[in-house]
Formats: structure tokens, sequence, C-alpha cells
């Protein structure tokens, strides 16, 4: 079932609930350009192992409202706040992607973890997206800043790109139209705002040591946009954590290698 959360004057976010009958939920948080359908492969296949999946489309894209501002990680994670709160949720396990690992990274830092029994990073952006003096892991600057120039000026040919990066594995073409048009789904302004708060110093370092739930890595050795040294910074920051490599897939692991990365979740959820 689908329904809208009011999380902030004037911005309600989409929430897609599936199997909400079960008391094991996992709540999902999609990554840069997407929308919650990017999970569809788990949202298949997790509830019929007994889950409850939950995806949200952060504001900005997917079906959620599209305000001109709040896209910081402080405000993303407080919208968190708000829909975990709304909808009574306790024990779950906080699943995000890439930059919605970040976003459940910094809400589990900011709000205590509050409602999150297990925490699952999934080629997560984080510590640090963007290459810095002391952690030169990241992406380029330059390569986020033509990243934003392409969103202005043509947005649909930066998706392609994009895309093309994304993954390690073959695709068919009707796939990549398919993901393609996730990214179409958001607004224009929310896709640069995003990449704007990559730029704009935002970074996890000190979230990481506030994480005081048992945490999954899941990172794919070929990811060209979260390369795998962010995983190795993620376990080596974040306490009771594991840390599991995908060798064939890139930044999409949730498609390229999805039986495993429902294997892994069912067997560190129980």
């Amino acid at each position: 079932m689908g329904y809208y959360v009011q999380v902030d004057a004037g911005v309600s976010i989409y929430v897609e609930d599936v199997n909400p009958g079960s008391d094991k939920t996992i709540l999902f948080l999609h990554g840069w350009p997407a929308n919650h359908q990017m999970f569809e492969y788990q949202f298949n296949h997790l509830p019929q192992m007994g889950y409850r999946c939950i995806g949200w489309d952060q504001r900005g894209f997917g079906k959620s409202d599209k305000p001109w501002g709040g896209y910081d990680y402080d405000r993303l994670a407080d919208d968190l706040r708000a829909v975990i709160e709304a909808l009574h949720l306790q024990n779950i396990t906080l699943a995000g992607h890439s930059t919605g690992g970040a976003i459940a990274i910094r809400y589990m830092a900011r709000h205590g973890g509050y409602g999150v029994s297990k925490l699952a990073l999934i080629a997560a952006a984080a510590p640090s997206l963007i290459e810095r003096s002391y952690f030169p892991y990241g992406l380029k600057k330059e390569e986020v800043l033509t990243i934003i120039k392409g969103t202005y000026n043509d947005r649909p040919n930066m998706l392609r790109g994009f895309g093309d990066m994304f993954l390690f594995q073959h695709v068919t073409q009707a796939f990549s139209d398919w993901f393609f048009q996730l990214g179409l789904q958001a607004a224009s302004w929310s896709t640069a705002a995003i990449a704007n708060t990559w730029l704009n110093e935002e970074k996890l370092f000190y979230d990481l040591g506030k994480i005081n739930v048992p945490t999954l890595i899941l990172h794919g050795v070929h990811d060209q946009v979260c390369r795998f040294p962010l995983a190795e910074a993620q376990r080596q920051g974040i306490k009771n954590s594991k840390l599991v490599p995908f060798q064939n897939s890139g930044h999409g692991l949730f498609w390229e290698e999805r039986y495993k990365v429902n294997t892994e979740l069912a067997h560190f959820i129980g």
C-alpha cells in the first residue's frame, strides 16, 4: 500500500509499505537520483520470506513533494524521523543505499537511532563521497561539478552518463531505460541540490562513531561511484560492523547480485 506522511510544513513524503502485517521490518532509503522503486528486486522477494518492506521517496524524488530547499543531511534525517514516528515503527532494520546510506548514518547520529535496532549500509556514500586531502578515496570535486552542470544543461544526458558508470554487469537496454526513468521522476533542482550537498563539506566521519547497533556493510568491489575504500572506512569507524564484499557488482549490487543482497539481509536480520 502507498500513502503520504507530512514531515514538514507543506512537505509530504510518499511511502510504500509491503507486507505490513509482519513484525520484521526493513525501511529502505534509496540512493541518488532514484526513488524507492530501485529496490524492486528486494520488495519482490523479502516479503515472501516474511519481512515487511517499507520504502520512501526522499523529498524532491519520486512521488514525494519537491520543495526548493531542505536537502542537507540534517533535514533529510529529520524527515526520516517524522516518517518513523508517523508509522509507529520500532526495532526496525534501516537499510540505505548510496546517499540513502549517508542519510541513515546521519539519522543514527542525530536521532540516537530512534526506532532502529539494526543498520544495513548498501554502497553507502560515507564517510565522504568527495575526495579530500585526508581521505583520497572519493570522487574528485570536478566530477561532481560536471554532474551539477549537466543537471542544469541537459539532465537526461547526465542521467544516461551516470547510469553507464552505475553498474559493473551488462544490462539490457530495457533495464537501462527503466533506471533512467527513475532519475527523471525527480525534480531537476532536487537532483542538483543533493549533488551540491556532497560538495558542501557534508561528511560523516564523526557520525560513524555514534552508531551503536549491529551494522551490515554490503559493497561492490567494482563500485565507481562510492569506491570500495569507503566501505572499509565504514567498517573501521562503526563498532560491531561486518563488511561483505560483492565481487561481481558495481554501485548497483541491489540488482547485480540481488539474490546475495537479499540473502545477506535475511541472515543479518534473522
